[in-house]
């Protein structure tokens, strides 16, 4: 028969208010709650997948994460409480889902958020470790190297881990899956001490400008985080609470009673009429007389103030006239003679038949001969087909 599912009793949690909160969904825990059915010699390792969702809503609280990179791999809910959410439980529930037997078993996760006297921290630094994945920074082991090196570094008497955010929830790209590259995670933590004089060497000057131009800057404690973690000291942020004005005004609040202001006089009913005179003569008619002054002048200087062809020629020199006159007088009288040029020849001057042999000679010329290199009159020399006459001689030759 198929389980369709199973249900494990409420667990509770306690995290605090502003503190970084982790709640692992291992996979070896829901496994009991399937039915291996293994073959002989087998270990059953069956994919399972997890489904979180706030009981009567379909998704998680907004300060609540969730990951799980395979279905292999145990599911994570992470997140930082809120202090709007003190004394009020959340109650998560969660769904395991075997992806080979499509069985679910499901149990609620109860989380108690609880106020911390010493929230909120008022020194808060975030870093930025591009080795490492949302999921490996969430091991308990790994997070705690990092806050001892924090706490080597700063010297506080109390340090918290108050937030982890994945670099692609804040605009990173994924990276590509060459070399054993990471996606980078921020890490914020929060002391009760000043921050120390490694921390403050990001704001120096020189620091600034090498990280402007996409250089690394250069900071006295990475040796003591290199040797597990690669920060990016140009993002990192810091933030003292104790120096921030705080914004709010408070409301002083009246008797609720508005001041006499006298008796109210509504508005007239009726309107007064409004001459548009003035208006008319601004838009319209001074615009008008403008652009009729501007025609005026305009046509004064194109129509009354030509020379004239007679005033052109009583200031040129006689030579210039009567050179221009020839010139102008030759090319009449080429353009005549080309136009004559154009016309057909005369039946007269065309051969019509051989002046032996009586045959009819066609044309000397196609229709795509040039006619223009063609003489007027044609001589027997020119004549295709010619035959020569014998001429008579003198009788004293013979």
């Amino acid at each position: 028969y198929t389980i369709l599912s199973k249900v494990h009793s409420d667990r509770n949690v306690y995290p605090s208010a502003g503190v970084l909160f982790v709640h692992v969904l291992e996979r070896e825990y829901f496994k009991g709650e399937f039915p291996p059915y293994p073959k002989p010699g087998e270990i059953s390792n069956d994919p399972i997948t997890f489904n979180t969702n706030l009981m009567g809503y379909p998704d998680r609280p907004g300060w609540l994460r969730y990951i799980q990179r395979t279905p292999y791999s145990d599911g994570v809910l992470y997140g930082s409480p809120t202090v709007e959410n003190v004394g009020k439980p959340t109650i998560i529930e969660i769904t395991a889902y075997n992806r080979r037997t499509f069985e679910t078993a499901r149990h609620n996760l109860i989380i108690n958020i609880m106020s911390a006297e010493d929230f909120p921290l008022p020194y808060q630094a975030e870093f930025f470790i591009r080795n490492m994945n949302v999921e490996e920074m969430l091991a308990s082991e790994v997070l705690g190297d990092f806050l001892g090196a924090v706490k080597n570094v700063w010297q506080p008497e109390r340090l918290n881990a108050i937030n982890i955010t994945s670099a692609l929830d804040r605009g990173g790209r994924v990276p590509l899956p060459i070399n054993d590259m990471k996606e980078g995670v921020y890490v914020m933590v929060g002391a009760d001490v000043p921050f120390s004089s490694c921390l403050r060497e990001v704001e120096n000057p020189q620091n600034q400008l090498r990280c402007s131009q996409e250089m690394e800057p250069v900071i006295t404690c990475d040796k003591k985080f290199r040797t597990q973690f690669h920060i990016d000291w140009c993002k990192i942020s810091l933030v003292d609470n104790t120096k921030q004005v705080s914004t709010f005004q408070e409301v002083v609040r009246g008797e609720g009673i508005l001041p006499d202001g006298g008796e109210y006089k509504p508005p007239s009913d009726t309107l007064k009429s409004r001459d548009y005179y003035s208006d008319f003569l601004i838009t319209l008619a001074v615009p008008s007389a403008i652009a009729l002054v501007l025609f005026l002048i305009l046509a004064y200087i194109m129509c009354c103030r030509r020379e004239g062809v007679e005033k052109r020629n009583m200031q040129t020199p006689d030579i210039q006239l009567v050179h221009h006159s020839a010139i102008q007088k030759s090319t009449k009288e080429l353009r005549d003679m080309s136009k004559n040029r154009e016309m057909a020849w005369p039946l007269s001057t065309l051969p019509v038949f051989h002046p032996v042999t009586g045959e009819i000679v066609p044309p000397l010329h196609t229709d795509t001969y040039d006619n223009t290199s063609m003489p007027l009159m044609q001589t027997q020399q020119n004549l295709p087909h010619q035959t020569q006459i014998p001429q008579q001689q003198s009788a004293g030759q013979y």
